[in-house]
């Protein structure tokens, strides 16, 4: 395996949470915190062109690692979660209320996967089948979250 290969697994595998052997996602969220805390970092104006980045890059690497593993959307990437967890913060501040909210919710919508969630998993293939359904699960989950600040619940 090349060193480009080990690179390429390192980040798909949320920095190896994704090979945690139970609940890889859940603990692949939990790495995404950090990718979520830079919204408190960067300007406003920038958020969307750090979330399009975000899937774009994801869905790259998860395209690249399926191909290393030999795999269709392997438990242990968890990149998908990653740009999921950030689409969920995208429209509320960031603070511990809404980190701990929002993976609560994501990680429902993400194991649940509603109608359009499954959607874009049966739908797609290679980094976009492994990457999309999850940030559908964001986007969904960034609404109810939005719904739930503004109601002031937290």
């Amino acid at each position: 395996m090349t060193l480009t290969h080990k690179f390429i697994l390192f980040v798909a595998t949320g920095f190896f949470s994704g090979k945690i052997p139970f609940a890889p996602g859940t603990f692949g969220t939990l790495a995404a915190i950090p990718f979520g805390l830079v919204f408190l970092i960067i300007s406003p104006p920038f958020h969307g062109v750090y979330i399009v980045s975000l899937i774009l890059i994801a869905t790259y690497i998860a395209d690249e690692a399926e191909k290393i593993l030999g795999e269709k959307d392997p438990g242990c990437i968890v990149i998908d979660e990653i740009a999921g967890y950030v689409v969920t913060l995208s429209m509320v501040p960031v603070q511990i209320s809404t980190l701990a909210a929002g993976f609560f919710i994501f990680r429902l919508f993400d194991i649940v996967k509603p109608g359009p969630v499954k959607y874009f998993e049966n739908n797609f293939s290679g980094g976009a089948g492994v990457v999309l359904d999850d940030v559908m699960a964001g986007m969904l989950s960034a609404v109810l979250l939005r719904i739930l600040y503004i109601s002031g619940l937290f």
